[in-house]
């Protein structure tokens, strides 16, 4: 049975962004505005940074590489094809909030004719017709409505984000399919088939970035806070000012249509 999904905590979350956002103003922002530091917290980023490693290494990557033996390209590329379809109903709702009709609307026929000739998103029908993905999501939303991204952080299990994201990330997980489902034993099993399905696609990335990094955790920050930056300009972003620029030895950054976890997952 599906539950609607509902938007009654949004105010506080958006008072929340207000508080913590201009209290980290200091810190360079998602325009490129200068900054002091972009990873005041590195001391602890880098210890849930190794946790998080340490439970790839021990369970996620080896049930992934299992996964992937086992189960054919096509059905993995079917089930990214459903969440992708869940996500397209999601990012027309963020067009529609930063005032992009033009997307909004594809958006909307994307997840129309996926969900209807797609059977539910299996089938990437829309794409056929050239109808690309937008992946918009709350934290571009908050960056295009002028909140800077704040202080970066990694997160326990959710890997990588920043101040801007991580207050999105209530409204942005509530946009899941899993989440959208009133049954606890569907809901985890539909949540755990898109860890492993996202982390089985993810191997050989992740095998060239163990390969050039020489300081994973800087490559994989740097390319998550460049990639951000990028979506929110939807790939234009300005020049960043010198004194804002990314450290040395910064992470190539990742395409703007990679996806979100790409630059948090080994």
């Amino acid at each position: 049975m599906m539950r609607p999904f509902r938007l009654r905590t949004a105010p506080m979350w958006l008072l929340l962004a207000g508080l913590l956002l201009g209290g980290c103003s200091t810190i360079q922002t998602a325009r490129g505005g200068p900054g002091q530091r972009l990873d005041p917290w590195e001391n602890w980023n880098r210890k849930v940074f190794a946790f998080n490693e340490g439970l790839d290494e021990k369970v996620l990557k080896p049930v992934a590489t299992g996964y992937a033996k086992v189960v054919p390209q096509f059905v993995r590329r079917s089930v990214d094809n459903f969440y992708a379809n869940a996500a397209d109903a999601w990012s027309a709702v963020n067009n529609v909030l930063q005032g992009k009709p033009e997307p909004a609307f594809q958006d909307v026929v994307r997840f129309t004719t996926n969900t209807v000739f797609g059977f539910l998103g299996v089938l990437d029908v829309a794409s056929e017709f050239g109808l690309d993905h937008h992946y918009e999501d709350f934290g571009q939303t908050l960056g295009r409505w002028g909140f800077g991204a704040g202080a970066y952080v990694v997160w326990p299990l959710f890997g990588p984000s920043t101040v801007r994201d991580s207050i999105a990330l209530p409204l942005d997980r509530s946009a899941s399919p899993a989440l959208l489902i009133n049954n606890g034993g569907l809901q985890g099993g539909i949540t755990v088939l898109q860890i492993i399905n996202t982390r089985a696609n993810l191997l050989g990335a992740t095998r060239v970035i163990d390969d050039i990094a020489l300081d994973k955790y800087t490559f994989v920050r740097d390319a998550y806070l460049q990639r951000r930056r990028s979506l929110i300009f939807d790939g234009d972003a300005p020049e960043a000012p010198a004194d804002a620029a990314a450290p040395a030895g910064s992470a190539l950054p990742l395409p703007a249509d990679a996806p979100a976890s790409a630059a948090g997952r080994k």
